[in-house]
């Protein structure tokens, strides 16, 4: 399993950033998919996930209205599109999938929301 995150950077408040992440090594559309994010000294916490077929998804209260979670299961893709950025969502973003019990992690990509 390989996951490998992109599109991250530095962004002002109020500002957009599209985050991917690109599977392989699994079958990708047969598993739901997951964002974390673990901002400087606190834990990594889930802000959002998506079904196998992209049918369902769900957010954390805290990016509810302003993260969309997407995947394109031809590209073995998934993305984040986040808006209206505000400087509590700094923090390194991961990807996620968990296979037989088995938590599959990628390297991160930094998002920095600062004027």
């Amino acid at each position: 399993v390989q996951l490998v995150e992109s599109g991250g950077g530095l962004v002002q408040p109020g500002g957009s950033l599209r985050l991917s992440c690109a599977a392989s090594g699994f079958t990708f559309r047969s598993y739901g998919m997951r964002w974390y994010r673990q901002a400087p000294g606190k834990e990594r916490e889930l802000a959002a996930g998506i079904s196998s077929s992209g049918g369902i998804t769900n957010y954390a209260d805290s990016v509810k209205g302003r993260f969309t979670i997407s995947r394109d299961n031809a590209k073995n893709t998934v993305f984040l599109q986040m808006n209206s950025l505000k400087p509590e969502d700094t923090a390194v973003y991961y990807c996620n999938v968990r296979r037989s019990n088995m938590d599959y992690w990628g390297k991160g990509t930094l998002v920095t929301v600062s004027s």
